[in-house]
């Protein structure tokens, strides 16, 4: 693995926690939202990430693999996707808020805002490390342009 390689790892690693990041605000942004039905309710979404590895038969960039082969060099991390949290919602009876249902009851979504607050933290940490990684690696590159002097 080349050093100006570790930029590229770096950048897909701070673009995922980007991704991360947003649909965390998101998820905040809609704890207190309410519905007359489960339909309609806010869930929680989470993006989900997978290694990219180096393909060793073409040279190309391929996904990666739970059976990997376990020397192989990753190039990086992409999201595959964000999915929706299928866990339960919450209903709450309260009869006189506008947008209960005709029993009563309003469904809140199944965000849990502590587990929100913590996963933003622990993506804003590894946003940093990407930045610190991309950073170590630029003073290595410049201290070896001036070996030569």
């Amino acid at each position: 693995m080349s050093l100006s390689s570790v930029f590229n790892i770096a950048g897909t690693g701070m673009s995922a926690q980007s991704t991360r990041l947003n649909t965390i605000s998101s998820n905040i942004a809609n704890a207190e939202t309410v519905s007359s039905s489960i339909d309609q309710t806010y869930r929680a979404r989470h993006p989900v990430f997978a290694t990219v590895f180096q393909d060793s038969m073409n040279g190309g960039v391929g996904q990666g693999s739970l059976f990997a082969e376990q020397d192989q060099a990753g190039q990086g991390v992409q999201v595959l996707g964000i999915v929706e949290d299928q866990s339960d919602l919450q209903p709450r009876y309260e009869p006189n808020h506008p947008q209960a249902n005709a029993d009563g009851y309003v469904f809140y979504p199944n965000v849990n805002v502590v587990e929100e607050m913590a996963d933003m933290i622990s993506a804003s940490r590894a946003f940093q490390t990407n930045v610190e990684m991309m950073n170590t690696a630029k003073q290595m590159m410049q201290r070896v342009l001036t070996l030569g002097q």
